[in-house]
């Protein structure tokens, strides 16, 4: 089995490391086909690029678009997108644009109940300070010792129903799977046992996003335990959606799992990698 990681963080967005050091550490860690998917951000694919092929690790251009559907927050990962279609681009300036208020919101919030500094603490560990994200308010918290590590300071403050949550309006479920399908691009739910969908609020999430071209799933992922897994493999093998794979990482100690750290896709799964129309499904297949 090939070692594939096709969901991870740079600073360019709210990881850790830069581009370039994000695939030398996938490559010392055997990861052989990676996939740089940054929150509404594809500024660091060329430098991510550059350094996997040094490193000769097959490189897939990817993305994590910010989506509001019925009011809540969802991830949709673009993969094997092209980062020079211009709406792409275009759209992803606009989702952007958006977070400096919502940061300045957050601030707001958290100064209600006595945290004084917040937002230029937060931007002091944005690598871009176009693409401000609470993860970077969850470092600015841990530092200053109101939690342990940046997991406890999201269940304690910046989730929905906490302190520092503010709502947020980001792009469309439609504008987010057409930006990535007209660029080329496969459409996965990212982590889709996260939002705490029922039965049916989840049907009714997958039955919109299948009609409107949705390509795939996130089945394996740090977030999700062997019985989600099971759970959302039998939902894509249900309605014919391709599987996708991916650590989720952001950095070192504070991800569930390291790059390239992920179990086997449960029985019957169709990897996303299986229709891809260039040369990368046969590196995949070799």
């Amino acid at each position: 089995m090939l070692n594939i990681d096709l969901h991870c963080h740079s600073n360019i967005s709210d990881g850790v490391l830069p581009p370039a050091q994000l695939v030398e550490r996938a490559a010392m860690r055997g990861v052989e086909i990676l996939a740089l998917t940054d929150h509404d951000d594809i500024s660091g694919l060329a430098e991510a690029r550059q350094m996997a092929e040094s490193k000769s690790i097959t490189f897939i251009d990817g993305v994590e678009i910010s989506v509001s559907w019925r009011g809540r927050t969802l991830h949709i990962i673009g993969l094997n997108i092209d980062p020079t279609y211009a709406p792409l681009i275009e759209g992803l300036a606009v989702i952007r644009a958006g977070r400096a208020q919502r940061a300045e919101n957050i601030a707001l919030e958290l100064e209600k109940i006595g945290i004084q500094g917040s937002l230029e603490g937060a931007y002091a560990h944005v690598g871009e300070r176009r693409l401000i994200g609470r993860t970077h308010f969850a470092r600015f918290l841990v530092q200053q010792g109101y939690a342990k590590d940046v997991k406890s300071v999201f269940k304690k403050y910046l989730v929905k129903g906490k302190p520092g949550y503010t709502s947020h309006e980001w792009a469309s479920l439609s504008d987010a799977v057409s930006w990535i399908r007209n660029s080329g691009g496969h459409a996965v739910i990212a982590h889709p046992a996260r939002y705490g969908l029922g039965k049916n609020v989840l049907n009714d999430l997958l039955d919109e996003f299948c009609a409107l071209g949705g390509s795939g799933l996130e089945v394996v992922t740090s977030s999700h335990t062997p019985e989600q897994m099971r759970h959302f493999a039998h939902h894509a093998q249900n309605r014919n959606l391709l599987a996708s794979c991916g650590s989720d990482f952001h950095g070192p100690g504070e991800s569930y799992f390291d790059l390239g750290q992920l179990p086997e896709f449960p029985h019957g799964c169709t990897p996303v990698w299986h229709h891809w129309k260039n040369n990368i499904a046969a590196e995949l297949t070799n």
